[in-house]
């Protein structure tokens, strides 16, 4: 193998701010550290999170790499000690806490996945973020159940587009929110069975018109704001609420003689700081339920759009235009 170079490039914040403040600078090469792995990065996604991070408003973790990027996809290049999985030359797509936004990134070993079968590398890139999110706050926080109603606010963004999909795949009856007659039916062609324009139909009306007044068991809002007591208007009996981000606003009035009527939960989650040992076991536990719908082609995320690592403030320009529908990606 060819000897890696001294350092490399990456997208660095030159200072908080609009999307130019995204500039490309030249760092010393990573180290992988124990049971952790260097990856020569082909690809890397574009997230809310990494917006925040621009603005300074979501600093890295203690211990993190100051570089954006929460996922990437690439080839293992170099190991650190006691490294047991994988081997120099396998593709792997990976979570991390930092550091995607680079021509080689350092991996946590347990934080990686093989790239499903026929999967692109900017498909495997688009994934971890929104996959890793997805599963473990409507699946593992809500314990959505086949046969259940889920509501999925920002249905097309790339979160919402993963939780369409795989609500859908595992028996759940569908209900997105989008605000445009385009974005609406992009959740239709994915799955959605309800898809509810919030710029002219209320979301709560619609829900319990659609459930017979039942309400929907299962509702993932990175919203806030005014939402939160909408969404415990339109609840269901034995409801989970799980809150993820708050574009609105992190503080609400809300009306909680709902949530002891109809026995609510209301939790979230944020997954950037959970360790890795944590996110190692959602990793595990998506390897088994979620790949094999990947191996076999039925669910595949959506890209909007992809830029070169060099044009990351083009990238973040079209994230903040919300005019995408799925993922936006960097490609290198």
């Amino acid at each position: 193998m060819a000897a890696l170079p001294a350092t490399m490039t990456a997208i660095g914040i030159s200072k908080p701010g609009a999307p130019d403040v995204l500039v490309p600078e030249q760092r010393p090469m990573p180290q992988p550290g124990e049971a952790e792995v260097l990856v020569k990065v082909a690809a890397a996604g574009v997230n809310r999170p990494d917006v925040m991070q621009r603005l300074g408003l979501y600093p890295p973790p203690k211990g993190a790499s100051d570089i954006p990027g929460l996922e990437l996809a690439g080839e293992v290049v170099a190991l650190g000690p006691n490294v047991k999985r994988w081997k120099i030359g396998d593709k792997i797509t990976a979570l991390v806490a930092g550091g995607g936004y680079a021509e080689y990134c350092v991996v946590p070993e347990p934080q990686a996945l093989p790239v499903p079968t026929g999967f692109s590398m900017v498909e495997a890139a688009a994934m971890p973020e929104t996959f890793f999110t997805v599963w473990h706050n409507v699946f593992e926080r809500g314990a959505l159940k086949p046969g259940e109603t889920i509501l999925i606010h920002g249905g097309s963004s790339g979160i919402g587009t993963v939780a369409i999909m795989l609500a859908k795949a595992f028996g759940a009856r569908v209900f997105a929110t989008a605000g445009s007659p385009e974005k609406c039916e992009a959740c239709k062609k994915l799955g959605a069975d309800v898809a509810i324009n919030y710029k002219t139909e209320d979301f709560v009306e619609v829900a319990k018109k659609e459930t017979d007044n039942a309400g929907i068991d299962v509702i993932l809002d990175m919203v806030g704001g005014d939402y939160i007591d909408r969404n415990f208007h339109c609840a269901a009996v034995e409801g989970r609420i799980v809150q993820i981000a708050f574009q609105k606003s992190a503080k609400a009035t809300v009306d909680y003689r709902y949530m002891l009527q109809r026995r609510l939960t209301h939790t979230g989650s944020g997954l950037r700081p959970r360790s890795v040992a944590d996110k190692g076991k959602m990793a595990r536990a998506m390897e088994e339920k979620v790949w094999p719908l990947l191996n076999a082609g039925k669910v595949r995320p959506v890209i909007d759009s992809t830029f070169p690592l060099a044009e990351a403030a083009k990238a973040h320009a079209r994230m903040e235009s919300s005019q995408h529908i799925g993922k936006i990606v960097l490609t290198l």
